[in-house]
């Protein structure tokens, strides 16, 4: 548009705003009517539940309906359209339970399987990768009466909808695979153009839409030479024989000649009885003879067949076409074919079970039918003749049946064995051991609910044991674990101190003697009461005894005489009445005893000198006196100060500061009473008649008395007269008892007898045995009867009757019938009276001892039915007639020698010419015997070592004894012999002596246990104080071996020790210091005049063992502890005259607990010399503070660790002990006395005493050893006989293991193995024709083998499988010849079917896609002549599913190249070459020309498939990359050392490898370059060396410029004061 002038645009401009303001308001306009009508719409929920009073249709529901923004938000309802509101009420089907009955879900059948990309476009695709696919269905809910459809509400509210839709797969498409080619087959003619063909079969099927499968035959013509006459074009060809049949003029002659005999019977009727008997019996043998009554309806008839000619195109041709002297027979005897016919069902017999049971197995009950014919030829066999189905039986009379059930003997006594850290060598008898064992007992099976009457006397019996096989359920524990509860031994205190003497009873007390007791208390109350403790009380007569007596208590201060101050005094005591075990007494009773004296003492003055307080008596050196020893004790004090040397009481001499006196004055003769063991417990006849009346027959328990002696006894002398004892402490000599009940021997009735064996079953003349037998269930005790002798009877068995069986008889053969005149009197050379024919027999049934029976039972019980048949022929005229063979005559020697069979013309051919020429008919015949060596061979591998069966340990009394079984020594091991004769050929053992084995002794090692030494001796405890560990241990003396039990855990640093370590607790006051007196001072600063000042004084310290009676024995000072060890040595100052004289310091008051650090504790000493005018006494107390774990402690209890479980002396295993000891323990971490924290009443919180259990030592228990079962095999050389048994017990904790061996096996005696073997096909012939239907035969033969599959075995005499059944590898059905069919040159037809394919599934990489597994076999086609080609029949395959199919892959294969060309195949994994399988988008070449060719000079087809030149020569390409030419490449070559030439640069080819020939002269090595490669492009190398040389050239730059460059001046240094001091060697020789 063109703008020219301010006017135009003017006028313009307003036009256009305007228009486009209207533009905008009236899209402004419609822009809101539309928003206002899409803004709002109605929303609804979700319907309600059905509503309704009654089920079904009749239902309403509701829902909510809304008006609502489209931004979310609800408005009014009149917002949104009346006409477009949805309902908010519908009528809907109320569900309730009763429906799930009428209604269900109806499932349709899935679609096909469709890939997931077609099905989205609705399209068919191909395979979509063969994975991905989904399938469909229909499912709607409807009515379960008629499918109806319903409302799918219904069907939700019971189960939700089922899917709609899944995935499956789709496998890719398969094509059909074939084998390789067989070879090719000769030419079809001999002269003249024929045809050779090969085939192949179909390996695999297509599948899933492949390929179909190729051809399987290919033909290729072929001529050998040409005909020399006229070539044969006809073919005379036989047809199929027709079936049976019977000429009706026969038939008619029959009933003719059968009419005509009745008539000649009632005219010629006898009517002499006997007479008509005889005839009678006759006849019967007659009808006997001739069929067998009338399951054999035998006919014979005939049979035809066409004769043609054809032509060799397939057409047919006149019959004298075909040239041949003699046509076939087109005629021949024949028995007609008969179906089975077999009876209606007889009634059901009676049910085998006669008695009810609702639980237990059924009966069976059976039905039969005769068969009424027998199957003939080709008819159908007969069908089954008995059946059987389970049955109950039925009616009011029925009893119910009986139950069995299992019952044991009573368990044998406990056995214990010991445990390895319990054996010892010196411990041969183990009688006492107790503690856990085992125990066994025997199970056997009883009728439950039948009382068995007791029989005569008074042996016990229960129920009588039947078959095992009777009892359903599981078989009871023959062995348990036990427990022998352990005796207790008794365990007494230590004894008391010597009593005072006193009265032997305080109530009697005339006579003077007395004596002196100590005594000692059980600490532990022994197994069987008191009276296996040792005596508890000892005694010593001694004179003036008394039962009471004064105790002094106290001495008190010493008071001088006359009151004065010091000097001489008195001191007082303090007495308590005490009885004679020094028990507190009241003062009354000690009126007649003599009171102690006040004691004699001595206060000094301040010049006396000062002694110090006696010591107490030491302990009595001896405990009596005798004529060698003597009781002494002693004590002692010292000299505290010396006497002034004027006016004071002076010291004694060193004696009198001793004092000595008798103790324990009675002699050394000690007495006690000794007890013996109680004696038996004996009927007391004094209450037996008390208890005759209460006595049942069963029970026979009363009171009984029992003795023991009693002696007094004097220690370390014997016995003496009862006297010397205490009367009152005499222990009783009887007491009451309880006599054990009797019990009697219990045993079960006999079993019932043995089953006898059948005669039959075994073949043998063996005497049969049956036995019976009786179980021990209790064994007596207590004088209760004994238990019978015989528990176990055998018998012979009676002789069994004839075993039922049955066999066939057969009957002579029929005269031979011929195929009637009027049938072949046409055909040429016939004659009326002779020709071919066939004969037939009957057969029968009979019982193994003659009698007749139905011909069923030989159906089912015997071998198959002998030919009834058989082809014969009458002899013509002309024939010649000779009988059978005969059998051959005896071998004249075993080796070397003949045998021989004849046989002889009858009739008129004795007299023919032609007859008696022996070299057609031969009447003899003459065969080398044959020559029979054998020899024996061992084979298979040696049995296992068996030991005999009299390694079985026996019970006593029937008992039996589980598990002691000799499990070592001396066995037997066997080995097989095979037989073999001349021919390799395996047979009887027999034929080589020998019984069929190589017996040789063996030796089954004993098992040899853990073997430790003895315990040592228990340690010390580790503590002296307190609760310690005392250990001791055994070390491995020999490690088990062959089984034997385990050793126990041994110690982890030292293998070969085992520990046992218990707590043990150490008497604090078990050891103590004694102290002797203290020494006279020795003055080290000696005041002469005053005899005091400093000294020293010195005494004994040692450790002694603490006894009842006080110190006794000395005993090594680490014992005792050494912080209490009392001072050896002290330094003091010895006060001078009239100094005061204190006595030793006492003990130490006890702190108060805490230890605070603020209280103090202090000791006391009191005046012995009270000090002189002007002096006084130091302090009598002295103070300090306690500080913990300096002088003041807490205590504390501490528990130890719990000991190993401890057994009693000889318990072996079981219930046992642990326990743990509580030590007072010091704040400083030391043990100390319990008395400590007893004193302070802490808390006892700990259990010290546990149970525990010792595993026991369970040996393995195992069964006896089975039976030895049937052999492995029926014959061969691998057959096998095993037993076994199993582990009753296993074994626990040291017990011996159990062995590895739980069964055995020898070998069978090797059998041949006779079989019956069909011969191969032999080929199809068509008699007296060249083709048509014919026949091939085969032979069934007796092959022997060794059994073990490799090879086909031997063929030998076929009566060496006279009792193998007539079956070929398990088919009954023996068929030796089959109709074939010989093709005529003209044909086209198929072949047999090839044998099934291996079974093979579909599989993808190897994994099975769950398709099934498919085997394939296939026809292909052969023809013989070019031209009948397109008359042939379409080649067939066939396919099966099977099992254990196998994944097979499929992959290209290559040969090497020749020239362009390789062949190229495909394999299956398992190396089969196959057509088809191999995917065709991976086939690699097999062809590499090149286009356009190579047909420059030098040049060749490379690989790539293009054009390349041949090596020494370079390729020059053109601008369009086609190869122009090949030129030679130059070649460089290097002198050596000698050639005097210069280089010489050539353009001659020569071989780069090899001098150069045309140059004998030349000697060097040609190196040739060749820049181009065989596709005209340059190679990689030459890219290679222009890079090398650039960098190269780029380094002499580089290195050029440096050179050239010109060197910077060197500044000078300015301030050299500042240079740095450096330590690096500059090479000057002054540094």
């Amino acid at each position: 548009m063109r703008l020219s002038g301010g006017g135009t645009l003017g006028g313009t401009l307003p036009w256009l705003c305007g228009a486009v303001l209207l533009s905008l308001a009236g899209w402004d306009v419609q822009a809101q009517t539309q928003e206002a009508k899409s803004v709002y719409v109605w929303q609804t929920g979700p319907w309600g539940r059905c509503m309704g009073s009654e089920c079904g249709p009749g239902g309403r529901q509701s829902r909510a309906v809304w008006c609502a923004h489209v931004d979310g938000w609800t408005t009014l309802h009149t917002n949104c359209p009346p006409e477009g509101r949805p309902d908010n009420q519908q009528s809907c089907f109320r569900v309730c339970d009763w429906h799930r009955e009428l209604y269900d879900w109806q499932r349709g059948d899935w679609s096909r399987c469709e890939p997931v990309l077609a099905r989205a476009a609705r399209v068919t695709a191909g395979c979509a990768r063969g994975e991905e696919g989904i399938q469909t269905r229909e499912v709607a809910c409807v009515q379960k009466a008629d499918s109806t459809p319903a409302d799918d509400v219904i069907c939700e509210y019971f189960e939700p909808k089922p899917r709609l839709e899944q995935a499956c797969l789709i496998p890719c498409p398969r094509d059909c695979v074939v084998s390789a080619f067989t070879p090719w087959t000769p030419c079809s003619k001999t002269c003249g153009a024929g045809l050779r063909n090969r085939v192949r079969g179909v390996l695999a099927p297509p599948l899933f839409g492949g390929a179909a499968c190729p051809n399987l035959t290919e033909f290729e013509s072929c001529q050998l030479a040409e005909c020399q006459g006229e070539e044969a074009v006809y073919s005379l060809k036989v047809g199929p024989w027709s079936s049976c049949s019977l000429a009706q003029s026969r038939q008619a002659r029959q009933a003719k000649r059968r009419k005509n005999k009745e008539r000649s019977r009632q005219r010629t009727r006898v009517k002499d009885p006997e007479a008509r008997e005889l005839i009678k019996k006759k006849r019967n043998r007659n009808r006997q003879s001739r069929l067998e009554g009338r399951s054999f309806e035998l006919h014979v008839g005939y049979q035809t067949r066409e004769v043609t000619c054809t032509h060799r195109s397939g057409m047919p041709a006149d019959l004298s076409l075909c040239s041949q002297e003699t046509l076939p027979v087109a005629f021949r005897s024949c028995l007609v074919t008969k179906d089975c016919e077999v009876s209606d069902w007889s009634e059901w017999g009676p049910c085998s079970k006669k008695c009810y049971d609702l639980n237990g197995p059924k009966g069976q009950r059976s039905r039969s039918r005769r068969v009424l014919q027998v199957a003939v030829g080709d008819g159908a066999s007969c069908p089954e003749l008995e059946e059987m189905e389970p049955c109950v039986p039925q009616g009011d009379g029925v009893p119910p049946c009986p139950v069995y059930s299992w019952k044991t003997t009573e368990w044998s006594e406990c056995r214990v064995d010991t445990l390895l850290s319990q054996q010892d060598r010196r411990r041969g008898n183990q009688t006492g051991l107790c503690g856990g064992g085992v125990q066994s007992r025997e199970a056997f099976c009883v009728q439950a609910g039948v009382d068995t009457p007791p029989p005569l006397g008074s042996i016990k019996e229960a129920s009588r044991p039947v078959d095992s096989d009777l009892c359903l359920g599981l078989v009871p524990n023959t062995t348990q674990l036990c427990h022998i509860a352990c005796p207790v031994e008794c365990e007494v205190s230590g004894w008391t101190a010597w009593g005072p003497c006193t009265f032997e009873s305080c109530q009697d007390q005339a006579g003077k003697k007395g004596f002196k007791l100590r005594k000692r208390q059980i600490v532990n109350e022994p197994t069987g009461g008191t009276g296996n403790c040792p005596h508890l009380t000892e005694a010593i007569p001694c004179e003036e005894p008394s039962c009471y007596e004064w105790l002094v208590v106290k001495l008190e201060g010493c008071i001088p005489d006359n009151e004065k101050a010091c000097g001489p005094g008195t001191q007082l005591t303090q007495v308590q009445c005490v009885d004679s075990d020094g028990e507190p007494a009241e003062r009354k009773h000690c009126m007649d005893a003599i009171l102690p004296m006040p004691v004699m003492c001595d206060v000094p003055c301040p010049k006396d000198c000062a002694l110090s307080p006696w010591t107490a008596w030491s302990p009595c050196s001896h405990t009596c006196s005798g004529k060698t020893t003597e009781g002494r004790q002693a004590r002692a004090r010292s000299i505290l100060a010396y006497n002034a040397g004027e006016g004071g009481a002076a010291c004694p001499n060193s004696s009198a500061l001793q004092e000595v006196r008798s103790c324990n004055e009675h002699p050394c003769t000690v007495y006690h009473w000794q007890t013996g063991p109680w004696g038996p417990c004996i009927e007391d006849s004094s209450v037996s008649s008390l208890n005759t009346t209460s006595r049942s027959r069963e029970t026979s328990c009363s009171i009984g008395m029992q003795t023991r002696k009693v002696i007094c006894v004097r220690v370390n002398v014997g016995q003496v007269p009862p006297k010397k004892c205490p009367e009152s402490l005499r222990p009783e000599t009887v007491r009451p008892c309880l006599l054990p009940c009797k019990r009697d021997c219990v045993v079960t009735p006999y079993s019932e007898w043995t089953a006898c064996p059948s005669s039959c079953q075994a073949g043998g003349s063996l005497k049969r045995k049956q036995s019976r037998k009786r179980i021990t269930l209790q064994l007596p005790a207590n004088g209760g009867q004994d238990c019978p002798e015989v528990l176990y009877q055998e018998r012979d068995c009676e002789t069994p009757s004839v075993c039922p069986g049955y066999r066939w008889k057969t009957h002579k053969w029929r005269r031979c019938q011929l195929v009637p005149w009027q049938i072949r009197q046409d055909s040429p050379g016939a004659q009326e009276t002779c020709g071919p024919g066939l004969q037939i027999r009957a057969v029968s049934c009979r019982k193994q001892d003659g009698g007749q029976v139905d011909i069923g039972e030989c159906l089912r019980f015997s071998s198959p039915m002998p030919p009834i048949t058989q082809p014969c022929q009458v002899p013509c005229q002309d024939d010649c007639q000779l009988i059978s063979w005969s059998k051959f005559s005896p071998c004249s020697a075993d080796c070397g020698g003949v045998r021989t069979r004849k046989r002889a013309l009858v009739g008129k051919s004795k007299k023919k010419d032609q007859c008696r020429n022996t070299q057609l008919y031969p009447l003899s015949e003459t065969q080398y015997c044959p020559c029979d060596k054998y020899n024996a061979q061992p084979v298979g591998n040696w049995s296992d070592c068996v030991l005999p069966e009299s390694g079985r340990v026996e019970g006593i009394l029937g008992m039996k004894v589980q598990g002691d079984i000799k499990e070592c020594g001396q066995g037997h091991r066997y080995q097989a012999m095979a037989c073999y004769d001349q021919n390799s050929r395996l047979v009887e053992t027999s034929r080589c002596n020998s019984h069929g084995y190589i017996e040789e002794a063996c030796i089954i090692p004993c098992p040899s246990d853990c073997k430790l030494s003895a315990w040592s001796s228990w340690s010390r405890c580790s503590k002296s104080c307190g609760s310690g560990v005392k250990v001791r241990s055994k070390w491995l003396r020999e490690k088990p071996y062959n089984g034997g039990r385990p050793c126990p855990k041994l110690d982890h640093v030292n293998q070969a020790q085992v520990y046992e370590v218990v707590p043990c607790v150490s008497d604090c006051s078990q050891y103590i210091w004694v102290a002797e007196p203290w020494s006279v001072w020795k003055v080290s600063n000696v005041d002469l005049k005053e005899n005091c000042g400093e000294g020293v004084q010195t005494r004994k310290v040692r450790c002694m063992l603490n006894t009842i009676d006080g110190p006794a024995d000395p005993v090594e000072d680490y014992l005792c502890d050494p912080e209490e060890m009392p001072l050896g040595a002290r330094e003091s100052r010895l006060p001078c005259p009239e100094d005061c004289v204190l006595s030793d310091w006492e003990a130490w008051s006890r702190c108060t607990l805490p230890c605070s650090g603020r209280g103090t504790r202090e000791r006391t000493a009191y005046p012995l010399r009270m000090p002189g005018p002007g002096r006084q006494c130091p302090s009598h107390t002295e103070k300090e503070t306690c500080m913990l774990n300096q002088n003041c402690y807490h205590y504390s209890y501490n528990i130890t660790d719990w000991s190993t479980c401890q057994l009693s002396e000889k318990a072996v295993c079981g219930a046992g002990v642990r326990t743990r000891m509580l030590d007072c323990v010091r704040s400083d971490g030391k043990s100390v006395d319990l008395k400590y924290c007893e004193e302070l009443g802490l808390e006892k919180k700990w259990q010290l005493n546990a149970s525990c259990t010792v595993e026991c030592p369970i040996n393995c228990q195992l069964s006896d050893w089975s039976a030895w079962s049937g052999c492995s095999h029926t014959c061969g050389l691998s057959g096998k006989m095993w037993r076994r048994r199993t582990v009753t017990q296993a074994s626990q904790g040291d017990g011996r293991p159990c062995p590895p061996q739980l069964e055995q096996w020898k070998p069978c005696p090797v059998r041949p193995c006779y079989r019956w073997r069909y011969s191969p096909w032999s080929e199809c012939r068509a008699e007296d024709a060249k083709c048509g239907t014919g026949l091939r035969w085969r032979n069934v033969t007796c092959f022997v083998t060794d059994g073990s599959g490799e090879g086909d075995g031997s063929a030998v005499d076929e009566e060496l499988c006279g009792d193998v059944e007539l079956s070929v590898d398990g088919d009954k059905q023996v068929i030796l010849e089959e109709a074939c069919t010989v093709p005529c040159p003209g044909d086209c037809y198929l072949t047999d079917w090839t044998p099934w394919s291996p079974c093979q599934l579909s599989c993808v990489n190897g994994a099975d896609l769950g398709l099934g597994s498919l085997q394939v076999r296939s026809r292909a086609v052969i023809t013989q002549e070019p031209e009948n080609l397109l008359q042939c029949p379409e080649q067939d395959w066939e396919s099966r599913p099977c099992t254990d199919g196998r994944c097979y892959d499929y992959r290209w294969m290559t040969s090497a190249w020749r020239g362009s060309a390789r062949q190229v195949w495909c394999q299956r994994s398992d190396g089969l070459n196959v057509t088809g399988g191999c995917p065709h988008l991976t086939q690699p070449a097999s062809d590499r020309s090149c286009d356009p060719a190579c047909d420059k000079p030098r040049s060749f087809c490379t690989e790539a498939g293009v054009c390349g030149c041949e090596e020494g020569y370079t390729e020059v390409m053109t601008s369009d990359g086609v190869l122009d030419q090949c030129t030679l490449i130059p070649v460089l070559e290097i002198p050596t050392v000698g050639d005097t030439k210069a280089d010489v640069k050539t353009i001659r080819a020569v071989s780069p490898t090899q001098p150069s020939i045309g140059h004998p002269g030349r000697s060097g090595r040609a190196w040739f370059l060749q820049p181009f490669g065989a596709d005209g492009r340059l190679k990689t190398w030459v890219y290679g060396v222009a890079a090398g040389v650039l960098v190269l050239l780029i380094f002499i730059i580089s290195m050029t410029y440096l050179a050239c460059k010109k060197p910077k001046k060197p500044q000078r240094r300015q301030n050299n004061r500042l240079k740095p001091l450096t330590l690096a060697y500059d090479g000057d020789a002054d540094m």
